[in-house]
């Protein structure tokens, strides 16, 4: 019998829980809305991760998580994906978590990240032996945001030319990537976060979005914009994508992680770039049409919504 080996994406950032009040009337500002509370294990590189072993790509994960209840949910979620886990458990510290609040139709209103650990413990473990003997054996790295600058330099280094992925995480983080944007291969990143980036106005023309990012230095790169085109780019090779209309989204968390982690997983699979964001495209489509921000889904369902997603179109 013949065994397959799958390709193994070793990963850097958030494992943490994800808390979601969501609005069951018309959301009013600075008033008590009627809604829905509801928390799952989630942090963008996890969620990514999660889909990126759906799609036939081993993975391993290392994040911090604290000694309390919560961290023991993560790391339990962590198994049950099948990823494999380096993190380290600080048992005096609290886990990470990320509280959103959404309106009616599942967009999000306001987000606090509590994520104090990242920034305190992330950087010391990209020092240890372990880490660098497990990039050793993987094939592409991924990281986000919640690292600062000088580890994200630190694990660009360690990557050792290693396709490089990367999460913005949010318009107040993504600049801390901005110094290793010529060893990324692909930057995944929000029409918000990419105004942050680039300075330009929200009604900027993609190919001018595409000019600014590429003379910040990076090399690949997808912007997303809710169900307006997508902006994608590696190299020289730039295009426009629309995504599909999606009837009755449950809620947007998530949507972009499993942009993520569907295009990862094809690149990594030997799928040309275009079509590796269609892939992508379709993992999103499915995420958004669920409460949760990692769902399951079957071949079939995937390659339905593959069907959904348009052509791409070169940029102009």
């Amino acid at each position: 019998m013949t065994s397959t080996i799958k390709p193994l994406l070793f990963a850097v950032g958030g494992a943490h829980l994800d808390r979601r009040g969501q609005s069951s009337v018309p959301f009013v500002p600075g008033a008590s809305n009627p809604g829905i509370m509801r928390e799952e294990p989630g942090g963008g590189v996890f969620n990514a991760l999660r889909l990126v072993v759906q799609r036939g790509v081993a993975a391993e994960i290392l994040s911090v998580r604290g000694g309390d209840r919560i961290g023991g949910m993560i790391g339990a979620a962590i198994q049950t994906a099948g990823i494999k886990d380096g993190s380290a458990v600080y048992m005096d510290r609290a886990t990470p978590s990320y509280t959103a609040i959404l309106d009616e139709h599942g967009d999000v209103v306001a987000g606090i990240a509590d994520m104090e650990l990242y920034e305190l413990a992330l950087p010391r473990q990209l020092l240890r032996r372990k880490v660098r003997d497990s990039i050793a054996l993987a094939d592409a790295v991924f990281c986000d945001a919640n690292l600062p600058p000088d580890a994200l330099q630190r694990l660009a280094g360690l990557a050792g030319g290693r396709p490089l992925f990367a999460l913005a995480i949010s318009p107040a983080k993504v600049s801390r990537l901005a110094p290793v944007f010529g060893s990324l291969t692909c930057l995944f990143m929000n029409r918000r976060e990419a105004r942050a980036l680039t300075g330009l106005g929200s009604d900027a023309a993609l190919s001018d979005i595409y000019a600014a990012l590429r003379a910040k230095g990076l090399r690949g790169a997808i912007v997303s914009n809710g169900g307006d085109a997508a902006l994608a780019f590696s190299g020289g090779d730039a295009f426009s994508i629309v995504p599909p209309a999606v009837n009755g989204i449950a809620d947007v968390t998530g949507a972009g992680d499993a942009l993520a982690g569907g295009t990862i997983a094809a690149l990594m699979r030997g799928t040309a770039f275009p079509e590796a964001v269609r892939e992508g495209m379709a993992a999103s489509m499915l995420t958004l049409q669920t409460h949760s921000a990692s769902p399951r889904f079957s071949s079939h369902q995937f390659e339905s919504a593959l069907a959904c997603i348009p052509a791409v179109v070169p940029l102009s």
